[in-house]
């Protein structure tokens, strides 16, 4: 007698996920529906379910995809490798823990008309949470450079910088909202923001004249539609695919 299985949707419901994500990760070999009904839907079971798991697990940890099919090859024994997830976890809880601290102890500076420490703002935020996506992407090398650059900033640098990059996201969601396309003018200065931002940091694939590279540039810009993690950053798939056709507009222009 078969256990009880959901459909798609319901497994996207219950996820916080989509189709479309469930769809991918039928297609690259991730989570397989346990069968496909006679009107075309996937269906899945309580086995499927134990694995999805594992994947939004590794997903959050920060692993590509390519990674998290190597894991899930290399450990095949489910109980034992959710026990590997909730160590992992217990050391995300404590790196987010530290996150709340820095941004509720941010919070109080200002309420309390102070400056914020600097040094205290960004404590929980890792830089090398990518570190294996970008090395399989774009060569261990493009890695170690770009480490070696953010390890040798002061720590004003570092905040610095990320307070750029949030301004540049900031700046493309002002731009989505605006109501504007992402062939305006408007969107097309953020975009070109975005490529010399790019530029600016070691490690990036580059041109002959040290600017980064088309490919690598609109590379960027689909992943922030295909990757979750980079989606939610421009306010979830419609802000990314805004960002990703303003790109991909500016490089057919520009590069």
């Amino acid at each position: 007698m078969t256990g009880p299985d959901w459909s798609i949707q319901d497994i996207a419901r219950l996820a916080g996920t989509t189709s479309r994500t469930l769809r991918h990760y039928d297609d690259v070999g991730l989570v397989k529906p346990s069968r496909i009904g006679g009107n075309g839907y996937r269906y899945y079971d309580a086995d499927a379910l134990v694995r999805l798991q594992r994947v939004l697990l590794l997903r959050e940890l920060g692993l590509g995809i390519p990674a998290i099919g190597e894991v899930l090859a290399g450990q095949r024994d489910d109980t034992l490798a959710l026990r590997t997830h909730l160590e992992w976890l217990a050391q995300e809880r404590e790196r987010i823990g530290r996150q709340i601290a820095s941004v509720e102890r941010t919070i109080h500076d200002l309420e309390g008309g102070e400056k914020p420490m600097a040094e205290k703002m960004f404590e929980g935020f890792d830089h090398t949470q990518y570190k294996d996506e970008v090395e399989q992407r774009w060569g261990k090398e493009a890695y170690a450079e770009s480490d070696a650059w953010w390890r040798s900033k002061s720590q004003s640098e570092k905040d610095d910088f990320m307070i750029a990059a949030a301004e540049l996201i900031e700046a493309w969601k002002d731009a989505a909202a605006s109501g504007v396309t992402p062939q305006s003018d408007e969107a097309q200065a953020v975009a070109r923001r975005q490529y010399d931002w790019l530029s600016g940091i070691p490690g990036t694939p580059r041109t002959p004249e040290g600017r980064a590279s088309k490919d690598y540039y609109t590379g960027l810009a689909e992943m922030y539609v295909a990757d979750d993690r980079f989606a939610k950053n421009y306010g979830g798939t419609d802000g990314a695919t805004f960002v990703r056709d303003a790109m991909l507009a500016y490089a057919a222009r520009w590069l």
